[in-house]
């Protein structure tokens, strides 16, 4: 059976047989590319111009560990149509206060506004965990 490739073609290669790359196996990509293909070599194998950090590997792969490669979605299918639908945008307009030594059937909703210098006491909350994570 003839391969569906031809020379110039984007290809991605299967990882499957590589062992230099970094990071645990489960967590790798199955895939590496979009590498181009240099020449058939009879039915069943490509040869394959490699990126520099692929090139200690041998340039010439199975048909069955290489795969055609899509630029987008919108070349594997011509015809779908794009649907983007906006983020919700939602508004808060409250917040809890709670309350030290307090149990939680304590607890109130109050305005934003009506917390006195509630921006202020927010910078110095945040900037205090930052540096108490970065003396960690």
């Amino acid at each position: 059976m003839e391969p569906d490739f031809k020379e110039g073609d984007q290809v991605l290669v299967s990882t499957l047989n590589f062992s230099n790359l970094k990071g645990p196996k489960k967590m790798r990509d199955s895939f590496v590319g979009p590498i181009t293909i240099i020449e058939l070599i009879g039915n069943n194998a490509v040869e394959v111009k490699l990126t520099e950090e692929l090139s200690s590997k041998h340039p010439v792969f199975p048909v069955s560990l290489v795969k055609p490669y899509f630029q987008t979605e919108e070349g594997k299918f011509p015809s779908r149509k794009k649907i983007l639908t906006p983020p919700e945008v939602v508004e808060v307009e409250d917040s809890q206060d709670l309350f030290k030594n307090q149990t939680a059937d304590k607890d109130k909703w109050l305005a934003e506004d009506a917390i006195p210098d509630g921006n202020l006491h927010l910078r110095r909350f945040r900037a205090a965990r930052r540096t108490e994570k970065s003396h960690q």
